[in-house]
């Protein structure tokens, strides 16, 4: 099996989805919050789906459904600020299966308290990446993984990378 890594940036579609458990990246400390396990949280989950059927041999629409923890944010894939560190997805392709682009929705702008001129465009809630894939009949698995800094309103935590898995059977 040949692999490559291919970041995908933003492109246009909808998706079809079936939501399932969550995987959630490793526990981040709360800023200004001690360091023990039941003061820490996820920042951003994989929500679904986990297993998807295509049509073989035929473009698909997949969205990726992602959670982010209430309080945070995360910068947008195509952040107004240089220096800030956008949202991306790198994604492991095998033989037999080709993404050909990963659509990122707009940010939302949103201000910080200190410096409310200053709009920053950020992902919270709920963020859907919808993900355009090819297939040749069989199974395959997508293999990717999230590159993102979550926020909060007084600091910014180390930046993350969530990996996640969908199993796709394509007839």
């Amino acid at each position: 099996m040949r692999l490559a890594v291919i970041l995908l940036l933003a492109t246009a579609a909808v998706g079809v989805s079936a939501a399932q458990s969550p995987i959630k990246d490793p526990a981040l400390p709360i800023p200004g919050g001690q360091s023990s396990r039941d003061n820490m949280q996820t920042a951003v989950e994989f929500v679904s789906p986990v297993q998807i059927t295509v049509a073989a041999d035929h473009p698909a629409l997949v969205d990726l459904h992602f959670r982010i923890a209430s309080g945070l944010h995360i910068n947008s894939h195509d952040p107004r600020e240089k220096t800030l560190i956008p949202t991306r997805l790198a994604v492991v392709e095998e033989r037999g299966f080709h993404v050909t682009a990963v659509d990122f929705p707009p940010g939302t702008d949103y201000a910080l308290a200190f410096a409310p001129k200053e709009k920053l465009s950020v992902y919270t809630g709920e963020l859907v990446l919808h993900t355009h894939l090819t297939a040749q009949p069989g199974e395959h698995l997508l293999q990717a993984t999230l590159h993102y800094q979550a926020c909060d309103i007084n600091a910014c935590m180390p930046p993350r990378n969530l990996p996640l898995e969908v199993s796709i059977l394509a007839k």
